[in-house]
């Protein structure tokens, strides 16, 4: 039988994420503790980095669906 993988709300793996990096920046963490918070910590990366770059594809899909398949490097405002 298949194990059925349960999607990652992406909010709240980030929100995880920052409050692992914040723990481990205190440096009050065992070093199995440490080790053990990097690897969740990779892990919760991992899913956002995927959760992003399903957002990104569905995107591109839309946009074909428009007609507007042009795509560009995002470039911020400089302030």
């Amino acid at each position: 039988m298949a194990r059925k993988k349960q999607e990652v709300d992406f909010e709240a793996a980030l929100e995880e994420l920052e409050a692992l990096v914040e723990r481990m920046e205190e440096g009050e963490l065992s070093l199995e503790e440490s080790l053990k918070t990097y690897e969740r910590g990779i892990a919760l990366s991992r899913a956002c980095q995927k959760s992003l770059d399903a957002a990104e594809q569905r995107i591109q899909i839309l946009s074909e669906k428009e007609g507007s398949a042009e795509t560009r490097d995002f470039e911020p405002d400089e302030d």
